[in-house]
């Protein structure tokens, strides 16, 4: 056997030193302060051949608690998957809050959509089944958009998370947040090339390239946080 094959090489959607570590934080401090939709989608979306794409619930936990602090409102969401991050922000922000949802994959979301439905937050999500670049290019052509969003989180295809973040740069008011999901990218990215899964390889050159962009971009207050699979919580300053 060759030394590059997938399954010599360990990564996971939790980064901490020891599965055991990880399970001990989601069982004792996250797992039992979940809402139960939350729950519920994330036990739904388990059986999911690309469950790995969920957003990880002690990122999640996070999250709702940066929202608060935000006391957020006007939402964009890039990347939705079965709709984990997007329930979450819906159960968290105020009952007259909005979030524009943005993904090519209806069918994925029409999993979690009984869910968020059941749970009665439907009505805060506008969801946009299309490419994500065309929608956030609209929503520029109206200059009222501009600062006008309170948080992004973005969970899309990585080759363009340096697009996106240039239009949210746009799009989210001075003192608002953008949360990149994926930034660790399941540990590669501190791997030598030769040892990445070749599945990652080329999202992990993207991750790389970004995460050097943010780690220069004077616009934005960062924090590079070993949650889940990697979070990057951007603080736009200017």
């Amino acid at each position: 056997m060759g030394d590059n094959t997938e399954h010599e090489v360990k990564y996971s959607k939790g980064l901490l030193q020891s599965d055991e570590l990880y399970n001990y934080v989601l069982e004792t401090s996250v797992y039992p302060r979940e809402p139960e939709p939350l729950k519920e989608l994330r036990d739904t979306t388990a059986g999911h051949p690309k469950a790995l794409m969920g957003t990880a619930p002690d990122a999640g936990q996070l999250i709702a608690m940066l929202l608060k602090l935000l006391n957020a409102k006007k939402i964009i969401e890039i990347g939705v998957f079965t709709g984990y991050s997007l329930l979450l922000t819906a159960l968290t922000i105020p009952h007259d809050g909005k979030i524009t949802a943005i993904d090519l994959d209806r069918e994925s979301y029409e999993i979690g959509l009984p869910i968020i439905k059941k749970a009665g937050v439907d009505d805060k999500i506008d969801f946009v089944e299309s490419e994500a670049l065309p929608v956030i290019d609209q929503l520029l052509q109206y200059k009222e958009n501009d600062g006008s969003f309170d948080y992004a989180y973005v969970d899309a295809d990585k080759a363009n998370y340096k697009n996106y973040h240039e239009r949210l740069m746009k799009l989210v008011k001075v003192g608002g947040v953008v949360v990149y999901d994926n930034t660790l990218w399941g540990g590669t990215v501190a791997m030598p090339e030769e040892k990445a899964p070749e599945s990652r390889k080329p999202a992990r050159k993207s991750i790389l390239e970004f995460n050097k962009i943010l780690a220069t971009d004077d616009r934005v207050q960062v924090s590079h946080v070993p949650l889940g699979d990697g979070i990057t919580i951007c603080r736009r300053l200017y």
